[in-house]
């Protein structure tokens, strides 16, 4: 499948990416039973998986989104802006970051540092993907759905170049000839 100027092959289906879901689920529901909860899903990225996530969950949840980018096309540009903050009826709440993927952490240590600010009861974050060779964080993350490698994924909320976010499965980049030589020489 071409996006643009990328060609991306299925990653993770649909099944899959159910299953992931169902167990992540689980696991929140086994945690905060017979509590309320806090979810904040991580727009835009983490809008399908959060909706997915939420339909699940047996738990009492109320639902706030925030927004925090730090991507531009397929690599992180650095630095993270904040379109939408947590909102201030966090303070004291069990809060649930719901993100789509952790690479560097760079982004989620913003959003911890912000929310931490706000005084809540407890913290934890939700990823349905984690990248852990990328990691340069010193924080935990509590729940994830699939651990991966470096690739580049689009789908099921994730985009590239703001396209691809509707594929019900996830894709990854298929690479290039100039990709695959540079992976080759590094080596």
């Amino acid at each position: 499948m071409r996006i643009k100027d990328k060609e991306f092959k299925t990653f993770i289906s649909r099944q899959e990416l159910e299953g992931i879901v169902e167990r992540v689920a689980a696991e929140v529901n086994r945690d905060y039973a017979g509590r309320q909860l806090l979810v904040c899903p991580v727009l835009t990225g983490a809008c399908i998986f959060a909706a997915d996530l939420l339909r699940r969950l047996t738990v009492e949840c109320e639902v706030s989104f925030v927004r925090y980018t730090s991507y531009s096309g397929m690599s992180s540009t650095g630095s993270v802006v904040c379109g939408l903050p947590f909102p201030v009826e966090a303070r004291g709440r069990e809060v649930l970051i719901v993100e789509d993927v952790v690479d560097s952490g760079l982004s989620m240590a913003r959003m911890r540092q912000e929310l931490l600010a706000l005084d809540p009861q407890s913290m934890r974050i939700c990823t349905l993907f984690f990248k852990p060779r990328a990691f340069k964080g010193d924080y935990r993350v509590d729940y994830v759905g699939r651990e991966i490698g470096n690739e580049f994924i689009v789908g099921y909320g994730m985009d590239y170049d703001g396209l691809g976010r509707g594929l019900a499965e996830v894709m990854v980049h298929c690479g290039d000839a100039k990709d695959e030589q540079a992976k080759t020489e590094a080596v």
